[in-house]
């Protein structure tokens, strides 16, 4: 009898734990939403993007992320830090070059306002979870945690490909760019702009994500946009902060990345 009450107060006291448990990672896991999401401020053109979208998905990067060609360039648009809590923003009226990755990505296989947001939260965040943490904050980020990313860098001219190993947001001081954020070793590959040439312009393919390589230790790209290719043409597409510039551009490919340390390239699989 008294194993059996021991047993019975072992089972309740388990059943109160995983309780409590679960209803900590509710609350941990639980998502707070930007105004312009509870307003639904972008419903309608989101949805509307949506119905007039390419039926074949090879064609969406490039319909998606022409949708905002001239929208102005604006930085720290997200919200949250190690001391106030993420919020899941949309802003469709300005981006950074990152943003603008995340809405394009995002609306790649939306199949309404709904589904984009639930996709963006797994694009731009870790498992989903929005958080500060979770956050993908380095380019590198969405070869780890966006499904269906690939790196194709050493694919582009075979064997002219560098490979360095960096200690990404671990400056040369010792100091970090990024409160908050763990250091993350990882093997970067890059190709310089002296061996991208007319022989292995088709190996890339038209929806390519470009990274542009960084020197600086602790960072892997300074810069990332959209690769399209059209009619014979290599268009760089992306959330420019150049003065004059501050918008949403496309530019010559070939002659933006002239001087460039190196390029990196992602690309969608899915």
């Amino acid at each position: 009898m008294k194993l059996k009450k021991e047993r019975i107060y072992k089972l309740f006291f388990i059943s109160l734990f995983t309780v409590a448990f679960l209803a900590s990672s509710l609350v941990l896991s639980e998502t707070f939403y930007s105004d312009e999401i509870k307003s639904e401020l972008y419903k309608k053109e989101v949805n509307n993007l949506i119905l007039l979208r390419p039926d074949h998905i090879s064609e969406r990067h490039r319909f998606f992320s022409a949708a905002f060609l001239g929208k102005p360039y604006r930085s720290n648009t997200l919200k949250g830090n190690t001391t106030n809590k993420e919020v899941l923003v949309i802003n469709l009226d300005a981006m950074d070059c990152f943003t603008y990755l995340d809405y394009t990505h995002s609306l790649i296989k939306a199949d309404n306002y709904y589904d984009f947001i639930n996709i963006l939260k797994n694009v731009r965040y870790k498992d989903g979870i929005v958080s500060y943490k979770n956050r993908n904050h380095f380019f590198y980020n969405w070869l780890e945690n966006v499904n269906g990313i690939v790196d194709v860098t050493s694919q582009i001219s075979l064997d002219n490909a560098n490979v360095v190993l960096k200690y990404l947001n671990l400056k040369a001081n010792n100091e970090l760019y990024l409160d908050g954020i763990k250091v993350k070793k990882a093997k970067i590959y890059y190709l310089k702009p002296e061996f991208i040439n007319a022989d292995n312009l088709e190996n890339f393919k038209s929806g390519d994500y470009i990274g542009i390589y960084s020197n600086k230790k602790g960072l892997d790209v300074s810069h990332i946009g959209i690769l399209i290719v059209s009619d014979g043409n290599y268009i760089f597409r992306h959330a420019s902060s150049i003065d004059g510039i501050d918008k949403v551009v496309d530019m010559n490919f070939i002659e933006y990345i002239k001087g460039k340390p190196g390029i990196i390239v992602y690309r969608n699989k899915l």
